[in-house]
Order: structure tokens, then sequence, then C-alpha cells
């Protein structure tokens, strides 16, 4: 089984999760930029991995423009955000409105915790952050939302790495019973 990981970012977190998949699993790590849903051809799978940026999969234009190259293949996506994990409601409603349908419904989504080093920021981003508290009520969530955090972690990987070897296990006992008919 040969498969691909697809990825973009914005602030390094996602571009580390996609580089530690890649060494763990033995296959290519590439920018989203640098890579064309025909560049696709010889791989069976296809990881797709995506910042969450105000609600929104970086990799959403990406994904529609290349959407019929993807199709046919398995498909796991992983989005990397500041919404922790445990909030699933939250980041199944952003993975609804970013990935469409045809994909998500027989895609395995994995939500990781990503990083926020408010130093970091673009001087834009972290306006954006301060006008973004002012209209949270909850003061425990205003002051998570200007608080640092890095929460990338190999661990995290760990559910995608072991579904991704489920496939191939899979998929390699279905070619070996195959070339046995």
């Amino acid at each position: 089984m040969k498969g691909i990981i697809i990825y973009k970012g914005k602030y390094g977190a996602t571009h580390q999760y996609a580089h530690s998949l890649g060494s763990m699993l033995h296959i290519p790590a590439i920018n989203s930029d640098n890579v064309q849903g025909s560049d696709l051809d010889g791989f069976d799978y296809v990881i797709l991995g995506s910042a969450v940026y105000i609600g929104k999969l970086l990799i959403r234009e990406w994904l529609k423009r290349n959407l019929g190259f993807i199709r046919p293949k398995k498909i796991f996506i992983f989005t990397v955000s500041g919404t922790p994990p445990d909030e699933k409601q939250k980041l199944e409603k952003i993975a609804g409105e970013n990935i469409p349908e045809e994909i998500r419904n027989r895609s395995e989504i994995y939500f990781l915790h990503g990083r926020m080093i408010r130093k970091n920021l673009s001087w834009a981003d972290r306006l954006l952050l301060k006008i973004g508290s002012m209209f949270t009520k909850d003061p425990n969530e205003k002051k998570g939302m200007l608080a640092d955090f890095d929460a990338v972690k190999t661990d995290n990987l760990v559910p995608l790495i072991n579904a991704v070897s489920v496939y191939e296990s899979k998929s390699a006992a279905i070619t070996q019973a195959q070339s046995l008919v």
C-alpha cells in the first residue's frame, strides 16, 4: 500500500504533525501548495492534514479543486486547531462545514490539538484573537482564548497511525487472498 500526506498549515503545528506522521509511516508529507491532484495517481490512500483558521480548514480550496483525484482513494483526515479534542461537537461542526459530504462520510477524521504562541502570531491574528475574546461571555473561555498553549505531541497521532496500519494490513490481506484465487 502506498500512501501520501498532503497538508496545509499556518504557524507550524500542522507541518510538524504531518512530517512526524510521514516519518512514522514512511510515506511522504507534502505541503498542498506543492502537489496537484494528478500527482496522486500512484497512491492507494491519502492523509489530508489541515490547520483550522477562524473555523475554516486551510486545505479546503485545494480539496475542492482536487476532489476528483481524491474521491476513489481511501481518505484519512486530521485537523489541527486550538479547540481541545474533547469538544467534539465544535470540531465535528467545523468538519461538516469544510469537508465535502461525498468524502466526509467515508473518511476517518482525527482532531488534533495544536499550539498558539501569541508572540508568534501576526499582528492581524493577535487583533482578531483579542476581538474574538471580547465577544466571549464565559470568563474561563475568554482567558483560555488569550493564553499560550502547545499541545503538539506525537502521542496525539497514535489513533491515526493505528487506523492507517489496520487499513494497510487489511488491504495487504485482500491482495494476498486475491492472488491465491
